[in-house]
């Protein structure tokens, strides 16, 4: 699978992001999948998404390779939130998160914290979300304008994947401080009432639009 970038955010957090170009057979080829993986794979009926899911796989399997870590699959807790299915009988305290859209894929590993990652095209349909996804603060910052509406969802879905609890609602529970245009670095707050939680969001303009991690 053709690399398109990969870097490190601090020593213990890399990501990588690919343009996907193989098709079914041959990412399927490069994985072993377990049981419940397969069902998944079988419950998927779009070519195309059956395709982004294995790259996500194939993605995740590199960093773990990167970090001489024995790859055996993602297996998904009760909230659905993906995890590293860790060796016996010494397990792993990594941590890793994955993205997908149309023809790319990306995963953020994560030696020993939780993280988030998501890419997003930046689409004019961002604009019909609004009322259910920002705040009245975030809605007047972002004057509905498509490119700062991205930045809002893909610093959201991050916050969602990273703290990964299905209670969560984007307007009520995950904030954004207002940040200029260009900024690569946001601050986000999980805010529940028995739970707060300060982040810090990169975001940058790339590959399908934007590529947005919350790393510690």
């Amino acid at each position: 699978m053709p690399l398109h970038t990969t870097f490190a955010l601090n020593p213990d957090c890399r990501v990588v992001l690919w343009r996907i170009e193989e098709d079914e057979p041959t990412l399927r080829a490069r994985l072993v999948l377990t049981a419940p993986e397969q069902a998944d794979l079988d419950g998927i009926t779009h070519p195309n998404q059956r395709v982004e899911w294995l790259a996500c796989r194939v993605a995740v399997q590199t960093l773990a390779q990167a970090h001489q870590y024995p790859y055996r699959g993602l297996v998904k807790d009760e909230y659905g939130k993906p995890h590293l299915l860790q060796p016996e009988p010494a397990g792993s305290p990594a941590h890793i998160s994955i993205s997908h859209t149309g023809g790319w894929a990306a995963a953020v590993w994560h030696q020993n914290r939780p993280v988030g990652i998501d890419i997003e095209p930046i689409r004019a349909q961002f604009t019909r979300v609004v009322p259910r996804v920002l705040s009245e603060a975030e809605i007047e910052h972002a004057s509905g304008r498509a490119d700062r509406l991205a930045v809002y969802w893909c610093a959201k879905e991050c916050l969602y994947k990273l703290y990964g609890k299905r209670q969560l609602t984007f307007r009520e529970h995950l904030h954004i401080e207002p940040f200029a245009d260009g900024a690569e670095r946001l601050t986000g707050h999980v805010r529940l009432p028995d739970h707060e939680e300060t982040l810090q969001i990169h975001c940058w303009a790339i590959g399908p639009g934007l590529l947005a991690v919350a790393c510690p």
